[in-house]
């Protein structure tokens, strides 16, 4: 008889991180992380729970002196800090906080950002080993991590849809990435014009891939599998070394009592592929030669950029008040 729920089971081989800002939600699924971006910021700070924190942030806006677009992007920084100090205070691992998606392709102003993110956790009370940074997966990007990461910042390096970007966060010592299993899964329904099943979607093979070659060649970033579409994405690779996934599929896993199997084992993963050297040149030309990578990443960046615009918006508004 399976031990428990399919979600008890998971956590059992699985560090189980909730993708959401949604503090009711986090208390009762009782994750491990939590994994924030500009979307659930934009979305938890539209919650109740939030109110009192929306509130204290614009009144510090409103005191600030200078042009008004500082203004309104540090009431957006500070808001993007309180929801991860709330949620740091409800789980006891890691809460990933966002850098500005604007600055992807900016390693000296992602660097001084994060550095930023880190001293108003501080202020907060809140240590840096409670925080990892989550950095767009571009080669600047990486570059920024690396420089991170030998300042004793952990990163969480994002949109992760290529192995060459796996390869590249493994050689800048990244903490964590972030490969995206749904979104690698919606453009091949796409572009193909039909279903896979969990054992052969294409998102959950290329986790797959990127797990084996960093277990068989002793890697120590770890791989948190995001994005997924459905429990079977999740069920497919448990064991994987984290997960993030949203309480909606969190509450089915909890809702299962059927058995999960493990599927991704750092004991036993097969032959040992061979080692690659990527530099500048061999990562760029990689992501060429993937135009599903091409355009996810570029997509993703997109999205968080405009959802970060929307919650400026929503903070110019309140400070317009």
């Amino acid at each position: 008889m399976p031990a428990g729920t399919k979600l008890d089971q998971l956590k059992a081989m699985t560090t189980v991180v909730a993708d959401t800002g949604d503090i009711d939600a986090i208390r009762r699924l009782q994750p491990v992380d939590c994994t924030t971006n500009p979307t659930l910021v934009l979305k938890a700070v539209a919650l109740p729970a939030y109110e009192g924190v929306v509130a204290d942030a614009v009144r510090w806006g409103a005191s600030l002196s200078g042009a008004r677009e500082g203004a309104i992007k540090a009431v957006a920084d500070r808001l993007a800090v309180a929801v991860g100090t709330e949620l740091s205070r409800l789980v006891p691992g890691r809460v990933s906080t966002e850098v500005d998606a604007d600055l992807s392709f900016d390693t000296a102003a992602t660097v001084e950002t994060a550095r930023t993110i880190i001293k108003a956790y501080a202020a907060n009370g809140v240590d840096r080993e409670k925080i990892l940074i989550k950095i767009a997966g571009t080669w600047e990007g990486i570059r920024a991590a690396e420089i991170l990461q030998r300042e004793g910042i952990d990163t969480n390096v994002t949109l992760i849809f290529d192995k060459a970007q796996a390869l590249a966060c493994a050689d800048a010592k990244a903490f964590l990435i972030s490969p995206f299993v749904g979104r690698i899964l919606d453009w091949y329904v796409k572009a193909e014009g039909r279903t896979f099943e969990p054992e052969e979607d294409p998102g959950v093979l290329s986790v797959r891939e990127i797990y084996r070659y960093y277990k068989s060649h002793g890697i120590k970033t770890v791989v948190m599998a995001a994005s997924f579409r459905s429990t079977g994405e999740v069920e497919a690779l448990a064991g994987c070394d984290r997960v993030t996934v949203s309480p909606a599929l969190l509450d089915q896993l909890a809702a299962d009592t059927g058995a999960l199997p493990q599927k991704l084992d750092a004991t036993s993963v097969g032959e040992k592929p061979a080692r690659i050297d990527l530099d500048e040149k061999a990562f760029r030309w990689a992501m060429n030669q993937n135009p599903m990578a091409t355009e996810k990443l570029a997509e993703g960046i997109r999205q968080f950029a405009k959802d970060l615009e929307a919650l400026r918006a929503l903070v110019a508004g309140r400070l317009g008040a």
